[in-house]
């Protein structure tokens, strides 16, 4: 039912937690596939990809060029867009199989996730609560979160766009009615996320200032 794309450069020390939070819901049944979209790595990424059974495809080496490449390979009705540093906690499938079963062809939903780190520092809850914040407020959480959406309405969409920010981008043409926060957490390790730079690209974003302008900041 679900496939999941994984962009990859060089990600051999990050697959191995995103796969393992992965196996209970390819288990049940409710992970179709993995696929794997490489921008051509130099390290083992390739060879824990394959060990894990994904299906691995060549793309460029911009995020939004592997995102395409990934969907354009999957074949699940749903997809589920995560980054290797991400794992979603235990349990998630269950929220995400309950979420799916209330989308309907006439009302497509987009869900992502409750953004985590792996960290038990203080400046990681303060993190947490900006991107929450941010996530509330613009309705444009980060790829750090994941994205699970119909295939259907990904392609209607028109999917990953080389653009600044095209996470973002895909999102806000979602749109905030359509965009569903689940409580599962997306539990990342390696934090890439920038509140303040990215609350300031968020609120360029919700104003609609052109892309080439928010890639200048972001």
């Amino acid at each position: 039912m679900i496939s999941v794309v994984i962009p990859v450069l060089n990600a051999q020390s990050a697959l191995p937690r995103c796969f393992d939070s992965l196996i209970g819901a390819t288990v049940r049944g409710l992970v179709k596939e993995v696929v794997v979209a490489d921008g051509g790595s130099s390290d083992d990424t390739l060879a824990i990809a394959d060990a894990a059974g994904c299906h691995v495809v060549g793309a460029g080496k911009s995020r939004a060029a592997q995102w395409s490449a990934g969907a354009a390979r999957a074949r699940g009705d749903w997809l589920l867009f995560l980054l290797p540093e991400t794992a979603l906690e235990t349990g998630w499938e269950n929220e995400a199989e309950s979420f799916m079963s209330g989308a309907t062809l006439e009302r497509p939903l987009a869900a992502t996730f409750r953004y985590a780190l792996d960290d038990f520092a203080s400046r990681a809850r303060r993190r947490e609560a900006l991107v929450a914040w941010r996530t509330r407020l613009f309705a444009l959480p980060y790829a750090e979160q994941g994205l699970l959406l119909p295939r259907r309405l990904y392609q209607k969409l028109g999917g990953h766009r080389e653009v600044a920010m095209e996470d973002a981008d895909l999102v806000r043409r979602i749109g905030r009615a359509r965009l569903v926060r689940l409580r599962s957490r997306a539990i990342n390790k390696i934090d890439h996320a920038q509140p303040g730079r990215g609350a300031l690209v968020a609120l360029l974003h919700a104003l609609r200032v052109p892309v080439s302008v928010v890639g200048r900041i972001g």
